[in-house]
């Protein structure tokens, strides 16, 4: 390999060569020495800079609170409500059946499903001609007997006379000779023969059917040219006078519920709503009675209420509710027990445990043991457990825990929140 050198030339001596590795090296070394000063004096001014700065500035950390929505209790007492359903039925229904056996010439237009009538309204009628024979029939036999019985009293008339001929008291004489056995028929025949105009003119009275009370036809089974006989179902009938419902209640709800008193069935009032074209209506009950027999199949007890005039036939004025249908679902409201001195508290505010949440005087948070009286389906009410004036925790906290900081937030009336 071809090496440069460097021809130096002296006074003194000859020349020499010297290699260029030297000045090299020499490069390198003072680059070194560059680099450590340079970060040297970099760790000198950050050392400089951690000694002479300022201290910092400490700031204090808010403690930390929950917000929650509160309501102040206040004690009162609380009418409860005890709430059932049903169905409407007529209290009275009926069948209507032939007692007769005749066709069916005339039908009222009326008795047609949906139909109102009064009480005393003819609804149909059958063929008389054979009934007014028979009634006919019936009255002949009757002047017989009753001519049978003139000519037997004038026998007896006679009979007493010729007795009498003989100078002897009326009491020896025997019967048969007084004519008292012919005289004792006759009479029977007499009364037999009245019974016989009697029941022609019950089956004739029969062949023209009345309504038994003022109701409306809820089944129609007939028409006219039809052919009815003995026992043959014609339709069926209810009475519009008076509708009832029957209201499931479980031995919660009874004992919730007042126990009536002698004599007060039939006073209390029970507030229906249901549904009439649309639109929810509600309309006045009166309990009447409980049945007084456990259901076996939901194990529930019936109580029974009733509404007059159902379809406001009797009423003048147009300010009543709209009628109350037969078959309509209805839902009920019973009133109940009053409980004296309770609490009445959101179901969202009870915790497990039969507990409470309330807010002390230094907005922590503080658990209560409260006695549930009863409860329903938006409040508990608490007997045991709270002071008046409490401010209970209403809205969803979590776990309760004992001293937490709390921050009220409610929503005043003109929507701002405190």
């Amino acid at each position: 390999m071809y090496q440069h050198t460097d021809i130096l030339k002296t006074t003194n001596g000859p020349t020499r060569e010297r290699p260029s590795v030297v000045k090299t090296g020499w490069l390198l070394v003072k680059k070194q020495l560059i680099g450590v000063g340079l970060v040297s004096a970099a760790i000198l001014i950050a050392v400089l800079m951690n000694l002479f700065r300022s201290a910092p500035e400490k700031l204090t950390t808010p403690e930390a609170a929950i917000a929650v929505k509160t309501e102040i209790l206040q004690k009162a007492d609380v009418t409860l409500t005890v709430e059932s359903q049903g169905t409407v039925r007529p209290r009275t229904r009926t069948v209507l059946t032939s007692e007769v056996s005749a066709t069916l010439l005339e039908l009222s237009d009326r008795f047609v499903v949906g139909g109102h009538f009064n009480k005393g309204d003819i609804l149909m009628r059958l063929d008389p001609r054979d009934y007014e024979v028979a009634l006919q029939r019936a009255e002949a036999k009757l002047s017989s007997r009753k001519a049978l019985l003139e000519f037997e009293k004038a026998r007896a008339f006679q009979a007493r006379k010729e007795w009498a001929m003989t100078d002897r008291p009326e009491s020896e004489a025997p019967a048969l000779a007084l004519r008292k056995p012919y005289l004792a028929e006759a009479e029977a025949n007499l009364l037999q023969a009245l019974a016989e105009v009697k029941q022609a003119e019950v089956k004739l009275g029969r062949t023209s059917i009345r309504a038994p009370y003022a109701g409306m036809v809820t089944k129609k089974n007939i028409d006219i040219g039809q052919y009815v006989t003995l026992g043959s179902r014609l339709g069926e009938i209810f009475a519009t006078d008076f509708v009832e419902i029957r209201l499931p209640l479980t031995d919660q709800d009874l004992a919730m519920m007042k126990t009536p008193l002698p004599g007060r069935v039939g006073i209390e009032s029970v507030e229906l709503e249901g549904s009439n074209k649309g639109y929810e209506v509600k309309w006045r009950a009166i309990f009447e009675r409980f049945e007084g027999v456990v259901n076996e199949v939901n194990r529930s007890q019936y109580a029974v209420v009733s509404v007059a005039d159902p379809y406001r036939l009797k009423s003048t004025t147009t300010t009543l509710s709209a009628p109350l249908l037969v078959g309509t679902f209805v839902r009920a409201r019973l009133s109940g027990k009053t409980l004296k001195n309770v609490f009445k508290v959101p179901r969202g505010a009870l915790l497990q445990g039969s507990k409470i949440a309330v807010v002390d005087r230094q907005s922590s948070l503080r658990t209560r043991s409260v006695e549930v009286m009863y409860a329903d389906d938006e409040f508990y009410y608490i007997g045991e457990g709270l002071g008046e004036s409490v401010e209970v925790v209403v809205s969803a906290i979590g776990t309760p825990i004992e001293g937490l900081k709390l921050r009220v937030k409610n929503i005043s009336e003109k929507g701002m929140v405190n």
